[in-house]
C-alpha cells in the first residue's frame, strides 16, 4: 500500500472512531510500527491530526458551535430524524454522548414535553434549550476522550433509572460481536444505559456497520433498534434484519 493509501486510510479511521491505536494500525495495514509511526508523525506535522503516545486523536471534537466540522454531517442528519420518529410527548428518555447524538439533540422540536436524562454535558446543552422539556445531567468524572461522565458513581445513578427508551451512538456494529466500542470506561457507561431501557435505538453511519472494535457493549439480541443513514432495505443492512428492527 502507497504511503498516500495508508494515511487516508488512517483519517478515514480517525474521523469515524476520533481516535486510532498504532498497534492497531499496523495490523489493519500490514506494516511495521515505525512505518505506522512515521505516517503519524507526518500527519500531525501537516495538522491533520494530534500525535498521542500510542496513536493518534481527531484534531478537534466537534463542539455544537462547529457545525461545519462534524464528520459525515448530512448523515447524522439523516439518523437524527429517524430517532426524532421514535420519541412521543411524555416519554422518559436516556441519551449517550458524541457528534451523532448532539446532531439529535439539536433537531428536537422545542415544543416536544418529555424527560431527558444524559451522560453528555454537550447533549444537555442542546436540549436545555428546548424549554418544554426537563433535562437531567448524570454528574461524574468527565472524560477528555468521549467527553461524556464516566466512573462508580454514574454506574451506580443508573441502576436506579427505568426509561422508556435509550438513544446511543457507536463506532461499531457488526452481526457476530454486536455493538463494540474502544474505550474501557465508556463500554461500562453503555453497559449500565442499555440496562435501564425498555427499548434500546443504536445510532450508526454506514462506515461503522461490520466493524468489530476491541471491547464488547452488547450483542444484537439485547438492542431494539438499528438506525442508520441507510435505507432499511439496502443490501448492507439484509442480515442485519434477522436480529433487530432497521430504521
Amino acid at each position: 500500500m502507497l504511503k498516500k493509501e495508508r494515511q487516508a486510510y488512517i483519517i478515514q479511521q480517525i474521523n469515524v472512531h476520533k481516535k486510532v491505536l498504532s498497534a492497531d494500525l499496523c495490523i489493519q495495514l500490514n506494516v511495521s510500527e515505525d512505518t505506522v509511526r512515521r505516517d503519524l508523525n507526518e500527519l500531525a506535522n501537516n495538522g491533520q491530526v494530534l500525535k498521542v503516545h500510542g496513536g493518534a486523536l481527531a484534531k478537534s471534537f466537534p463542539f455544537p458551535s462547529q457545525d461545519g466540522s462534524v464528520h459525515s454531517q448530512e448523515s447524522k442528519k439523516v439518523i437524527a430524524q429517524k430517532a426524532m420518529e421514535l420519541l412521543q410527548p411524555g416519554m422518559t428518555v436516556l441519551v449517550g454522548g458524541g457528534p451523532l447524538l448532539i446532531e439529535w439533540a439539536r433537531s428536537v422540536p422545542a415544543d416536544l414535553s418529555c424527560t431527558f436524562f444524559t451522560v453528555s454535558p454537550l447533549v444537555a446543552l442542546e436540549l436545555a434549550e428546548k424549554e418544554n422539556s426537563e433535562v437531567i445531567l448524570i454528574g461524574g468524572k468527565l472524560s477528555r476522550n468521549t467527553q461524556m461522565v464516566s466512573g462508580a458513581q454514574v454506574t451506580q445513578d443508573l441502576s436506579d433509572l427505568r426509561v422508556d427508551l435509550c438513544l446511543l451512538g457507536t463506532d461499531g456494529v457488526s452481526l457476530n460481536e454486536g455493538i463494540t466500542d474502544t474505550d474501557w470506561e465508556a463500554v461500562q457507561i453503555k453497559r449500565a444505559m442499555i440496562k435501564c431501557a425498555r427499548k434500546i435505538a443504536i445510532l450508526s453511519i454506514a462506515e461503522a456497520l461490520n466493524v468489530d472494535l476491541q471491547i464488547r457493549v452488547a450483542p444484537l439480541r439485547d438492542l431494539t433498534y438499528l438506525l442508520t443513514d441507510l435505507e432499511p432495505e439496502h443490501p448492507k443492512l439484509s442480515l442485519f434484519t434477522q436480529q433487530i428492527v432497521l430504521r
